[in-house]
């Protein structure tokens, strides 16, 4: 979901949102000031907006930034935002698919603001993760759900490789809910908006980090299994995990889901990738 209405000087006839695009296009203005405001911007900087739609959120960026990238995937929409052009001097338009598009030719610093189209989501959050030494804090309109995994905490039922991998990549917050009554046409889903400020530090070496991630995701492989059985079912060395865990004064009949983001990080180096 997550693309923006339009404000009123904008062009008569807006495009019509399409569905399988997931477009549910922001009305309401005070979230988007609430949106602006927890994005901290300043005339300095560097913006990526992910879905522009229709604008509303595109127009208040551009007055507040100093240079807005904005990358929208329907020609329609393209077109509609082009014909606005004059007004945003400050606004590079691209149209293009932010799951091809690259993010890596952005400015170090970029501030990441968009509302997310929810089918892509998960995928596109972890690639702008994946750059996140170039983004030193993202705000993103989600699904509700989508915002409770990526805050979850070890025990929870929403705990799981999103949260894991997202906290370890950077310090989230669930800001505030959005109703779907700031939007048109009114989506099925509840929605959030999160701020994801990216951990400079990195505790795992560029070495490490794929075999964490590929730890984390074997461990949450087979959520009703022990952690031992799980990772031994995706190839780990039973002995190994059980001597990591006893080194960890961990049991071995403990599940993935109530192990810290620490504790999986220690795991990972006390367990060899698998054969």
């Amino acid at each position: 979901m997550g693309r923006s209405d339009f404000s009123a000087d904008a062009p008569a006839n807006p495009p019509a949102a399409i569905k399988r695009l997931g477009q549910n296009f922001l009305i309401d203005p005070n979230i988007v000031r609430k949106i602006v405001a927890l994005a901290d911007i300043t005339s300095n900087d560097d913006v990526l907006e992910i879905g522009p739609g229709r604008g509303v959120l595109t127009d208040a960026l551009c007055k507040t930034a100093g240079r807005v990238t904005a990358v929208e995937i329907d020609p329609r929409l393209h077109d509609y935002l082009a014909e606005r052009q004059a007004e945003w001097p400050n606004l590079t338009l691209v149209l293009e698919d932010a799951l091809v598009y690259p993010v890596e030719s952005l400015p170090v610093g970029t501030i990441v603001v968009a509302n997310l189209p929810y089918y892509i989501s998960t995928p596109l959050l972890f690639r702008l993760l994946d750059q996140r030494d170039r983004f030193p804090r993202l705000v993103l309109m989600l699904q509700n759900e989508v915002a409770d995994r990526l805050v979850a905490k070890p025990g929870s039922s929403d705990y799981g490789v999103l949260s894991v991998m997202a906290q370890y990549a950077a310090e989230i917050t669930k800001a505030f809910r959005v109703s779907a009554q700031c939007f048109r046409p009114r989506p099925e889903v509840g929605s959030a908006v999160v701020l994801l400020r990216t951990r400079s530090q990195r505790e795992l070496s560029p070495e490490e980090e794929p075999k964490f991630a590929a730890l984390v995701k074997a461990a949450f492989a087979h959520r009703r299994k022990t952690l031992v059985n799980s990772l031994k079912d995706e190839g780990y060395d039973q002995s190994r995990i059980i001597g990591a865990l006893e080194r960890l004064t961990l049991s071995p009949s403990v599940r993935a889901e109530t192990l810290s983001l620490e504790q999986l990080i220690q795991l990972t180096r006390g367990i060899r990738s698998p054969a």
